[in-house]
């Protein structure tokens, strides 16, 4: 199973991610975490992504396509892999598809976790995170009235990226840049869009459905 997944801020990819990963025994690879561990273990790639982080810069296009085309040929992503967070744009799209022409492999679907705009705001702007030891809640499904953590029992905040304006800008954004990728995939005939909307267990058992469909 070789494997994108696409979703706004807030739509629960992430989770959706690990999950089908647990299922495939495939690893999550997230763009961020490649960058982290390239620049811990200090590789020519990781030295030069390193170089932009540090002056606030994006990382270039052809810097980030390298690190992923170093990551997907190690061993672990012979089985399959989830990219989470690559592509962004169409360009690197394209980038993917000759690393993975290179490596004699064919993309098995792109997974867009499709969740109403006013759903995710409700989501996020629920959320509360402790101000000691980080742990986050939700005031939607959290028994946290007393407004302190439950583990700890400090204060709860509500984190400046959680707040109503933020959110929506931030999706704004996604849905920007985004889209043109879920059309390009559209095309080829590998998007496969699902109700974000429902619950963490019927989300993951309707991308499980389709997927199991596709490999028959």
């Amino acid at each position: 199973m070789y494997l994108i997944f696409l979703g706004a801020p807030g739509a629960g990819k992430g989770t959706q991610a690990k999950l089908v990963c647990e299922k495939y025994k495939i690893p999550q690879i997230s763009t961020g975490d490649m960058f982290r561990e390239a620049i811990k273990n200090m590789t020519e790639l990781g030295k030069l992504a390193k170089s932009f982080i540090d002056k606030g810069n994006l990382v270039p296009d052809d810097v980030t396509v390298a690190l992923v085309e170093e990551r997907l040929q190690k061993s672990d992503c012979d089985n399959g892999f989830i990219l989470d967070g690559f592509p962004r744009t169409v360009p690197q799209a394209e980038a993917l598809e000759k690393i993975m022409k290179k490596m004699n492999k064919e993309l098995t679907a792109v997974i867009n976790v499709d969740v109403d705009i006013e759903l995710i705001v409700k989501r996020l702007t629920s959320r509360r995170t402790c101000t000691k030891c980080g742990a986050i809640y939700n005031i939607l499904t959290d028994d946290i009235s007393a407004n302190k953590c439950l583990k700890c029992g400090a204060p709860l905040f509500q984190r400046d990226d959680d707040k109503e304006e933020i959110i929506r800008e931030r999706i704004r954004v996604y849905r920007e840049k985004t889209e043109p990728l879920e059309n390009y995939y559209k095309r080829k005939g590998q998007l496969i869009n699902v109700n974000g909307n429902l619950s963490i267990e019927e989300i993951f058992n309707e991308i499980i459905k389709k997927l199991e469909e596709i490999k028959k």
